[in-house]
């Protein structure tokens, strides 16, 4: 292993085989980290958290010339919080705040300027774009693309391999990206597609394989291709 000097670790923490640590990192009390995992130079670990093998906490966004949005030079550091669990082979990019108690399967992906709150669950192989707010008690199932610029607010449950998107024109540059906005209590089924700047209204469900091309009414169900209301 290998651990900067002015790295700072609390007490009972596990460091396994391979391990990196970087300068100015801080780790809490009661924390793991696994084997081969690389924790990138100003990360905050608070206390009780799990990071799986091979997994890389604070990574630097990249970008080429084609590349619209150009990553910012300088991000505040990644903050795990308490208790947090993190799978194997992750990646958790810079300016990423991850609240207590969230859980990160195997494989995930999260980039920068995301915050994540309390309790929440993002599924193994999901992706979690740029300038993304999830709220509390969130579940994110496998495979799942969570786009950059979206909004999900509390208790959302949105199942696995859902797909959304935040650009209407597919890189032409005509407008700015809006992923969609899902509000507190919704449900998104399995496979399902949500189209940029949709509102999904609260405790409303969308069900698998819709596609949902405008806004979805608080307390109502869309079904289909497009998306149309559920009538009994």
């Amino acid at each position: 292993m290998m651990i900067d000097p002015s790295a700072s670790l609390g007490s009972n923490v596990f460091v396994g085989r391979h391990a990196v640590i970087e300068s100015g990192v801080t780790i809490g009390d009661n924390v793991t980290i696994g084997y081969g995992a690389i924790i990138r130079a100003g990360t905050t670990i608070e206390n009780g958290v799990s990071v799986g093998d091979l997994t890389v906490l604070g990574k630097k966004p990249t970008g080429n010339k084609k590349k619209a949005v150009k990553p910012p030079s300088n991000l505040p550091p990644l903050v795990i919080g308490e208790g947090a669990s993190i799978g194997c082979n992750c990646v958790i990019y810079l300016g990423v705040s991850l609240g207590a108690d969230v859980l990160v399967g195997d494989l995930a992906s999260i980039r920068e300027f995301v915050s994540i709150g309390e309790s929440t669950i993002v599924g193994r192989s999901a992706v979690v774009e740029p300038h993304t707010v999830i709220g509390r008690f969130v579940t994110i199932q496998t495979s799942c693309y969570i786009t950059s610029n979206m909004l999900i607010e509390d208790d959302v449950f949105i199942g696995p391999c859902c797909s959304t998107s935040n650009d209407k024109y597919m890189g032409s540059g005509r407008e700015a990206h809006q992923g969609p906005i899902i509000r507190r209590g919704a449900k998104i089924g399995n496979n399902a597609t949500l189209l940029p700047g949709i509102r999904i209204g609260e405790r409303a469900v969308v069900g698998a394989g819709a596609v949902i091309t405008r806004d979805v009414p608080p307390d109502s169900t869309y079904v289909g291709n497009p998306g149309r209301p559920l009538t009994r």
